[in-house]
């Protein structure tokens, strides 16, 4: 009866916008994740930037993408998501081929004697206005075109597409690097992007929500951004999730700088990076169901640990399957927090500003792309280029996790005095 309410569920219970805005998500994240995998690399080897400048190039890119959906989804509110898709992915195919154009032969000529760092600093920013119309766009059709009832399996199809991207793009992103060359990996994300611009245009349709949708200004935006910034707890719970993200760009960074240093220069460091989104595709409902009776920030703290024992795996024996095993690990440790984060802003938001805070649930990436960049790269740099002392950074990575579990403990453990004690006053 279970397996018959679900198939009909699947088929009666969404929109067809719905079906198209999560596959062209998934397209989406197949392009970016494949990009990303090989971006410090690109950067590094194939540009001849430092591992310091590549860390503060891809910083730019990644604190902008998750940064920038604040506002954009303002924007996207006003045009309707299908313009706004328009524009994501004009802009995207647009900039990952300028990406890719830098590294390649024939536009060698256009680049000579401009400063190709700030170049790059220029179509990076662009690329990334892009892709932040992208989040707003899906999750605000995924809350439009689902009925009621079917809401939250609309938001866990969403979850699982962006993974499958994710797994799918890094595969595709080594075949074409080791078949053809790592600057035609953007190409192929380019064109990925291109084929999603026409699906937008034949396939999706604009569904109005029941009630309408409420459009706020960008200046209610900036507004609302200090109303969050003075929330002390919330403002120290997202500085602390900061520390975490900072830990898993490090899978995008130093990963494969050491794979292509320490193992070889044709091994599919881009395969070893995406483990832990197959790891969350096979596990994450095992995880869930194991998971679910732990408090909230107890769950969050376990996650916290879990994935910093992934870092720790790799210190102690690093090659490439100890890294493939610390990706399964760090994925369990994702799945652990993750559902429960977000569970967590939705409580301690104040009341009537739930979607207020879930809105800012994505500044701790931001910030940790913004920190992590630079940091993995000067981190490298020091310890496994200038020195040659490799396991300095795994423990280092790991030092980072230690502190965030440790600050999130000490922070539940406040936080539930000071609840406790708000209960007996009240």
């Amino acid at each position: 009866m279970n397996i018959k309410q679900n198939l009909l569920e699947f088929k009666n219970g969404f929109h067809r916008s719905f079906w198209v805005a999560n596959s062209m998500e998934l397209f989406e994240r197949l392009a970016y994740y494949g990009q990303a995998t090989v971006l410090s690399i690109f950067l590094r080897d194939h540009l001849h930037f430092n591992e310091i400048e590549a860390g503060q190039i891809s910083s730019v890119f990644g604190g902008l993408l998750y940064l920038l959906p604040i506002f954009a989804g303002t924007l996207a509110d006003k045009f309707g998501f299908r313009r706004a898709f328009f524009i994501a992915f004009s802009f995207l195919a647009i900039g990952y081929f300028l990406i890719g154009s830098t590294g390649m032969a024939a536009f060698q000529g256009l680049y000579s004697g401009l400063p190709l760092f700030w170049v790059l600093v220029v179509i990076l920013i662009f690329t990334a206005i892009g892709g932040s119309f992208i989040k707003p766009s899906v999750l605000g059709t995924v809350g439009v075109t689902s009925k009621p009832e079917t809401k939250s399996l609309g938001y866990a199809v969403y979850y699982w597409l962006v993974n499958i991207g994710a797994a799918i793009g890094p595969a595709i992103a080594y075949f074409v690097r080791d078949k053809i060359g790592i600057e035609y990996v953007y190409l192929v994300s380019s064109l990925s992007c291109v084929a999603m611009f026409f699906v937008n245009l034949v396939f999706y349709k604009n569904v109005e929500s029941e009630g309408g949708v409420v459009v706020e200004s960008l200046g209610t935006k900036l507004r609302n951004l200090v109303v969050v910034l003075s929330n002390a707890k919330f403002m120290i719970f997202l500085l602390i999730f900061s520390l975490y993200w900072i830990m898993f760009w490090q899978i995008f960074i130093v990963v494969p700088y050491y794979v292509t240093d320490y193992v070889s220069k044709n091994a599919p460091f881009e395969i070893i990076q995406s483990t832990g989104a197959w790891g969350i595709i096979v596990l994450q409902l095992i995880v869930n169901r194991l998971s679910k009776k732990i408090p909230t920030r107890s769950a969050i703290v376990l996650g916290f640990a879990v994935s910093t024992l992934c870092w720790l795996i790799i210190a102690l024996n690093p090659n490439v399957w100890t890294i493939v095993v610390g990706m399964l690990v760090w994925s369990i440790g994702e799945m652990t927090q993750a559902p429960r984060y977000y569970e967590y802003i939705s409580d301690l938001a104040p009341k009537g500003q739930q979607g207020l805070f879930q809105g800012y649930a994505f500044l701790p990436i931001a910030i940790a792309w913004v920190v992590g960049g630079p940091f993995g790269g000067w981190l490298y740099a020091t310890f496994a280029r200038e020195s040659s002392h490799p396991v300095v950074v795994w423990y280092s990575i790991f030092a980072v996790g230690v502190l965030a579990t440790l600050l999130m403990a000490v922070y539940n453990f406040f936080v539930g005095r000071l609840e406790t004690r708000q209960a007996a006053s009240a």
